[in-house]
């Protein structure tokens, strides 16, 4: 019997905290073949709950600053060295990067490796110089659908692979109505309950939800919003829409299908340019529940 040697393969996201992406990872590696791979995970740090469920999985995790900040120039050098010692230490034979930014200086430390680099791009804005750089020094690139060809990387076709995200079907499935989450939020069944998950940033457009539904002006309409509260916007939504009974924020739940049950519709009502695709509107999906988005 030959006796192979397995390829290994180092995913880089910043965190497990705030990157929605993070499920994603967790799932590559999962449900990689470990006959094949020797999965590493390489992040900036270890806080937030869900850090606990990557741990396991029982693979290397390495907490690292695998990109650099671009300034000072003058230390740039010798920070992005840093970076390629690392990679280069640990013998990866391929890095794919959740990186959701346009920094350069990872893929740069890779090229100086010897190491092929791949990077997930996972949202629909450009906006900098940087992606060119980063895109050059990437041997291939993932895009989650076609319209990012089209949109940016019509001369780099030769590096592009389409991959769309993918849950598992054996993780996620049809959900049974629900009207009641213990210690959380109750519904009568005449409600009609719209939820919304997302990472609570100012791109989700969720006052644009949140007025509408004040417009409406029912009170059995309901609105679940789940996601950290700690941000700025969160904390703007949460004062504007204090004295609305029938709006409830949700703090951020590593476990969204009890709230998904209680839901008759998602609405993810994205404002502006820059979203890719999230996730919580595939697992609404699967679970049987009628979504809505913006284009």
């Amino acid at each position: 019997m030959v006796k192979t040697t397995k390829i290994k393969i180092l995913y880089t996201i910043p965190n497990f905290d705030t990157a929605g992406s993070g499920k994603v990872v967790y799932d590559l590696v999962k449900h990689i073949d470990r006959l094949k791979f020797e999965p590493h995970i390489c992040c900036t740090h270890n806080k937030g709950g869900f850090f606990k469920t990557v741990e396991s999985l029982n693979v290397s995790i390495h907490i690292f600053p695998f990109y650099a900040n671009y300034y000072p120039l003058f230390s740039l050098p010798a920070r992005i060295n840093k970076i390629r010692k690392f990679f280069k230490e640990h013998q990866f034979d391929i890095i794919h990067s959740w990186h959701w930014s346009s920094d350069f200086t990872e893929p740069l430390a890779a090229k100086l490796a010897g190491i092929p680099f791949v990077y997930t791009k996972k949202a629909m804005g450009w906006g900098n110089r940087a992606w060119k750089w980063r895109s050059k020094l990437s041997t291939k690139i993932i895009v989650l659908n076609k319209d990012m060809i089209e949109k940016f990387f019509r001369p780099r076709r030769d590096k592009i692979v389409e991959i769309p995200l993918g849950l598992s079907l054996k993780e996620f499935n049809m959900l049974d109505k629900s009207y009641h989450i213990k210690k959380s939020v109750s519904f009568d069944e005449s409600d009609f309950v719209i939820i919304s998950i997302a990472n609570l940033v100012e791109i989700k457009g969720l006052e644009i939800l949140l007025e509408a539904v004040k417009r409406i002006n029912n009170f059995e309409i309901k609105v679940v919003i789940v996601g950290d509260n700690t941000s700025l916007y969160a904390e703007r939504l949460m004062k504007k829409y204090t004295d609305a009974d029938n709006v409830f924020f949700i703090d951020k739940q590593h476990n969204i299908k009890p709230y998904l049950a209680l839901s008759d519709v998602f609405v993810i009502p994205t404002l502006k340019k820059g979203e890719g695709q999230p996730i919580a509107p595939l697992e609404a999906m699967l679970s049987g529940r009628v979504v809505i988005g913006s284009n």
